[in-house]
């Protein structure tokens, strides 16, 4: 009875009267203490608490140690990313003033000495300070649990937080590189092959590649974009998540690296007539799924998977060509083994660079519905020369060969499906000129090798002109232009009709056009290239109106 009561007033007196720290240590052993404590230095961290039921959702708020240990650790991280990328210029200086003796260089390691126990001081406040907030107690609870077993009760609780995502446990891991039994189909040119004479430029060509190259192509793998959107992502993740139900996975890649996923499934969603669809988004140089493509077919009522590019948000890994490719394989493995949509229901929808992932799932995804590319370019080498002096030709030519080779039309050319491109008529991104140039935007190179390949019969010397002619202006001179030629879109389609019912299983390239005339290639032309491609008067960032987000023409091949 004693027993009882001394446990009795104890528990009251804890209740009443102790810290959080003093209930962790009154409720758990030593050994779970200093566990947890260790969890709480390493630990990820927290951003917000979703929405759960009539709980309201709210962004974590860190006390006081921990958010100036934050800043601490944060100003230390990005002095060392700048030095890092600045190294060159920095070691000169340090030349210069003499830093290079035996007493500069002592000086130099008690300074970064002083700087590594700075940090692993702020680090270790930081945790006690995390130790203290029972907010991210109860987080990392549930996220100790979910790493040692990710059942679908614990990955249900920890949905319920957002998190720095490298944390988090894989959800679905693509194991290997082969689509059906075979392996997918890579890039088509890996650069000229290296001997003893080229060894230099290929050095050189390797530096620019992991440098600037990169950085310049995908401008949000670097640090500094990451940390400028945090907020804006944040704010989109919650949206997602608490407004459409979005589920957030991370997607392991055959090349060991981690992919940010989120989904929204609106099948069996009453009023949602395209939710059995599945739009996979494919973001630009700097978009993330957060803030990027996925609004658009989201507003339409598709259920949509948006991703983020190796090395964007919380994917890791560096988005070169390759890396790419695991990417997007993963993600449509994804969608079809763990979401259960079969391949004809998936659409492939892409924004801008996001064309080369996009393109490479629909050259090794054949049987997808169908494929809409806005704002996308034909090949990256047009404009690397147009953005780089002319001097440094040679060096750009090899290090988008050997690195950065996003050949867009050439895979596109290895799907057969319906296909929308749509040109943005004032791009300022993928003009190799200014902006008003809209003959140098490289969208409409894009729509003339399609053409070409898939109609090579119609679209030959006797048309190309003609074809030129048309994607040189915007919508209302091409609308002038379809008048003044005079174009009977009537007899087109039963031209076409009639070939398809002569041909059935026809796949592209197909003949059709090998008895016309010049004439009548130039009409099939300009009709083949409105259906083809839709023109959006406006700039390269603008979200894309719901409009332009329709299923494309297709003569059925």
């Amino acid at each position: 009875m004693l027993g009882r009561q001394q446990a009795s007033q104890v528990t009251t007196q804890a209740t009443k009267y102790c810290t959080y720290l003093e209930i962790c240590v009154w409720q758990l052993g030593k050994t779970e203490i200093m566990s947890f404590f260790i969890e709480a230095i390493r630990g990820p961290r927290l951003f917000r608490i979703f929405r759960s039921g009539t709980t309201e959702g709210r962004n974590y708020e860190p006390k006081i140690l921990e958010s100036s240990a934050d800043k601490v650790i944060g100003t230390i991280r990005f002095c060392w990313s700048f030095s890092y990328w600045t190294s060159p210029l920095l070691l000169g200086i340090l030349y210069r003033r003499g830093h290079f003796t035996t007493e500069g260089i002592v000086n130099l390691g008690k300074f970064f000495f002083c700087v590594g126990m700075m940090y692993y001081m702020a680090c270790f406040v930081r945790g006690f300070g995390r130790y203290m907030n029972p907010d991210y107690m109860a987080f990392l609870s549930v996220l100790v649990n979910a790493q040692k077993d990710f059942s679908a009760v614990n990955r249900r609780l920890l949905s319920g937080y957002d998190f720095a995502y490298h944390a988090c446990p894989v959800l679905y891991k693509r194991s290997d590189f082969q689509v059906g039994g075979q392996r997918v189909q890579a890039s088509m040119d890996t650069g000229p092959p290296k001997t003893l004479l080229s060894l230099p430029m290929h050095i050189l060509s390797y530096i620019c590649a992991n440098t600037f190259g990169r950085r310049m192509a995908y401008p949000g793998a670097t640090a500094l974009v990451n940390t400028l959107v945090e907020t804006p992502l944040i704010q989109g993740r919650a949206k997602l998540v608490e407004e459409m139900n979005g589920d957030r996975a991370k997607v392991g890649t055959a090349d060991g690296n981690e992919i940010d996923t989120m989904f929204v499934d609106r099948r069996g969603r009453h009023g949602e007539a395209y939710g059995q669809f599945l739009v996979v988004c494919s973001e630009g140089n700097a978009g993330f799924y957060e803030i990027g493509a996925m609004e658009t077919p989201l507003k339409l009522g598709y259920s949509v998977l948006g991703w983020n590019h190796p090395g964007f948000a919380g994917s890791t890994g560096i988005p070169f060509p390759d890396q790419e490719q695991h990417a997007i394989d993963a993600v449509m493995q994804y969608a079809i083994q763990k979401l259960g949509f079969t391949p004809d229901n998936i659409i492939l929808y892409a924004w801008s660079i996001g064309g080369y992932p996009a393109t490479w799932a629909a050259m090794n995804y054949p049987d997808v519905k169908h494929v809409i590319l806005d704002a996308t370019f034909d090949d990256i080498m047009p404009l690397a020369h147009a953005k780089m002096p002319q001097f440094a030709k040679s060096l750009v030519e090899l290090t988008v060969k050997q690195y950065m080779n996003l050949n867009i039309a050439e895979q596109l050319k290895k799907y057969p499906g319906p296909l929308l491109l749509i040109r943005r008529s004032r791009d300022e991104m993928i003009t190799t000129q200014d902006p008003t140039a809209i003959h140098t935007n490289r969208g409409n190179f894009l729509l003339m090798k399609i053409l070409n390949h898939r109609y090579p019969k119609i679209v030959d010397d006797s048309s190309l002109s003609t074809l030129q002619e048309w994607t040189s202006v915007g919508k209302y001179e091409q609308d002038q232009l379809y008048v003044a030629y005079g174009i009977d879109s009537e007899w087109c389609e039963t031209v076409m009709a009639s070939y398809m019912m002569e041909n059935p299983g026809a796949v592209f390239p197909i003949d059709l056009g090998r008895d016309f005339t010049d004439e009548q290639k130039k009409h099939m032309t300009i009709f083949l290239a409105r259906k083809y491609m839709e023109d959006f008067d406006s700039t390269h960032c603008t979200p894309l109106p719901q409009q332009f987000f329709h299923k494309p023409w297709s003569p059925q091949i």
